[in-house]
């Protein structure tokens, strides 16, 4: 049994807790232990989850979020730089990461992908931290 980290980003509470919710469940189910964390959006999440890998506490750490196009060039700098800071976690750290940060168009689209199905955000963030997570463990990285 090992255990992992979520950090999701709350600037939509109704999706960061259906993420959330589908993430726990996901490393639950394995008999893993989950620590949650919270921060305001999804600029937060990359330093966030510097410190938690850089923690030694984790196996693997699920950023989970959303972000919703808007009227201006915001949504564009915020996704950029939330996807490359977070990548820059798992190479810097060696620490599997996992991008679960729904970019979309509006509430419709983050709906289908945060509430469970074939485009469950949250569940396919804890699975890719699980599947590299196994992949460093086979090499005894």
């Amino acid at each position: 049994m090992s255990r992992y980290a979520i950090v999701a980003g709350t600037f939509y509470r109704e999706l960061a807790d259906l993420l959330i919710a589908s993430a726990r469940e996901t490393f639950e189910a394995g008999g893993h232990e989950v620590d949650v964390f919270e921060v305001p959006g999804a600029f937060e999440l990359p330093l966030s989850a510097k410190h938690l890998a850089g923690s030694g506490r984790y196996a693997g750490v699920a950023c989970l979020g959303a972000v919703i196009r808007g009227e201006t060039t915001h949504y564009d700098y915020v996704c950029s730089e939330a996807a490359r800071g977070i990548m820059d976690v798992g190479l810097e750290t060696g620490v599997p990461i996992g991008f679960g940060v729904l970019t979309v168009e509006d509430m419709d689209q983050a709906m289908a992908r945060a509430g469970g199905g074939k485009r469950d955000s949250g569940r396919h963030a804890a699975e890719a931290v699980l599947a590299v997570d196994a992949v460093v463990r086979q090499l005894g990285a």
